[in-house]
This record gives C-alpha cells, structure tokens and sequence, in this order.
C-alpha cells in the first residue's frame, strides 16, 4: 500500500471512529506502528487529525465524543486485559457500583461469575452483561436514557445513588491525566460518574493506554480521589504513557498494569509518594440468602441505609 493510500484510510479510520490507537491503524494498514506514526504526524501537519498518546483523534477532540458500536471495536486486546485484571479485586458478598463504558461492560461479564454480589449500574450494558448470573443482584438507577452510550443519566439517576454505600466503584472514561484525574466528554455522564463516586469507598479506574495523558472537557474524579489505575502496558516507545503512569503513581494511585512484564496477575508500579487517607470498605454480605438468579431493581428501593433497616432487609431476603 502506497503512502497516500495508507493516510487516506487511517484518516477515514479516524473519522469514522473519532479515535483510533496506533496499535489498530497498524492492524488495519498492515504495516509497522512506526510507520503509522510518521503518517499521523503528516496528517496531523496537514490539520486533518490530532495526535494523542498511542493514537489519533480528530481536530478539537475535546468535544467530540465517539458512540458505542465505534468504541466497541477499539482496543478491545486491551479492554479484556484490563477486564481480567479488574475481577479479580472484586470478591464474593460485595457490594460494588459499575458505571457505564465498553470496558466496564467487559468487567461485567466476568463479575457474573461472582458469587453473592450486589451491582449497582447506571449502564444497560452491564445489566445486560449481568442479567443471566446466578446469584448476583443488580440494581440499577433510574435516569433517562443516553442512547449513544446505553447509559442512565440526569436528575433521576443522581438522586437514586443518595445514601447508598458500596465498596467500590469500577468506572472508565474519555481521557486521564495526572493534573486533572479521570474526564469525560459528556456533562451529563460526568456527573452521573461524580454521584457513582460518592457512593464508593475506593474507586477503580479502567483505562486503556490510548486514554493517558488525553484530557476532556468535564472532569469525573479527581486524581486524589483515584484509588486504584487498572491499565494496559503500554507500547515500548510510548514515552509519555510510561510518564503519566510514573506521575499518578507518585501522586498516591496504585497502578496495576495488565499483563506488564509477563506477569499474570499484572505489575505495579512503585510511587514515591504515598499521602492517601486509608478510608474504611463496608464489609461483603455473608449473610445474604444466595437466589436462583439476578434481580433487576432500582436504586431508590435500597431505602434507609441505617442497621435496622439492614436487617429488616435480611431478614426479608431470609423469608425468600
């Protein structure tokens, strides 16, 4: 394939997807990512395209966000990593809230197989993922429906997550940096994401590396608020990856690299700072009465989240 050729489709590639990662323009052209990184950086000379880290966006990518069956297809190598990696922090008897995103969608899938747990979503992707699994529950917010990512947002789904508690929250987004934490391209998804933090005692971020270092317009987490980075390794010349990923850890963020090093279980990487409070996670549900299958339910049933109305509600789980 001639130059001319290989630019003209990774820039079709880019408009058609809003974003693409080195890794799958090389895929696609068949050619070497240092070969499509010096095509990426004429386009970008040229103005037609952005250069980020590991990829390529469209001019003003700050505003532009990419819809559901266009990041469905990107990365996804990179997404079932960070996905495996992820499960395996979740343990039977939680409680954890899961917002929405095509790689928290990979993560539910592998929570099905979790015994015991409770999911709290604002994401009909990660019902859906769910919605077969014996002996999970999930409750979802109410909202109304942003059909680009299948997701509940709005007035309704921030008011169903007031008073609700839960060990952790698993969420993704648009771009992350050290300066300015997790950031999304949507007002109203971040502030979805804001009320899902709230909820959690630790957050877990899932980003692939085409995500470090890019910035979006409405922040969702702070990076002092991230507990934990669950990512990709990324490319050996991606150098400024490498540099974010050193940066939020020496701000505190555990970081656990998928596949890093050979590893099965992913690496970590050190940070040289480390001023986190420790907050305390509210104990798994031992006592909950395993069912024959998942529940649908909304937020706002979970009602008074004092102890007695706990136990009234285990109580009535008991009666089942």
């Amino acid at each position: 394939m001639f130059a001319a050729e290989r630019r003209q489709l990774i820039l079709e590639m880019v408009r058609a997807n809003g974003a693409v990662s080195l890794r799958e323009l090389a895929r696609v052209v068949q050619t070497s990512e240092v070969t499509v990184r010096r095509d990426v950086r004429a386009l970008e000379a040229e103005g037609l395209l952005d250069r980020r880290h590991g990829g390529a966006v469209l001019p003003g990518g700050f505003t532009r966000e990419s819809g559901f069956p266009q990041k469905s297809h990107l990365a996804t190598a990179e997404k079932t990593a960070i996905a495996d990696l992820a499960a395996g922090l979740v343990e039977e008897g939680e409680a954890v809230v899961v917002g929405a995103g095509t790689t928290t969608q990979e993560l539910a899938r592998r929570l099905a197989r979790v015994p015991g747990l409770t999911v709290v979503t604002n994401s009909l992707l990660v019902a859906q993922a769910l919605a077969h699994a014996n002996r999970v529950e999930v409750v979802m917010t109410g909202g109304t429906l942003r059909g680009s990512n299948y997701a509940l947002v709005g007035s309704g789904a921030e008011q169903s997550l007031q008073g609700l508690r839960v060990s952790r929250a698993f969420l993704s987004g648009s771009g992350l940096t050290a300066e300015r934490g997790l950031s999304t391209s949507n007002m109203l998804s971040a502030s979805v994401d804001r009320a899902l933090v709230q909820a959690a005692a630790e957050v877990v971020v899932l980003a692939d590396h085409t995500k470090l270092g890019t910035d979006t317009m409405f922040q969702t987490v702070p990076t002092d608020v991230i507990t934990r980075l669950v990512t990709d390794e990324p490319p050996a010349h991606d150098d400024r990856a490498a540099t974010e990923l050193q940066a939020l850890a020496d701000q505190g963020v555990q970081i656990a690299v998928a596949g890093a090093s050979g590893a099965p279980g992913g690496d970590q990487v050190p940070a040289r700072r480390h001023e986190r409070r420790d907050v305390p996670l509210p104990g798994p549900r031992r006592g909950q009465v395993q069912g024959a299958g998942p529940t649908l339910r909304t937020a706002a049933v979970l009602g008074d989240p004092t102890p007695g109305a706990e136990r009234a509600r285990v109580a009535d789980l008991r009666r089942r």
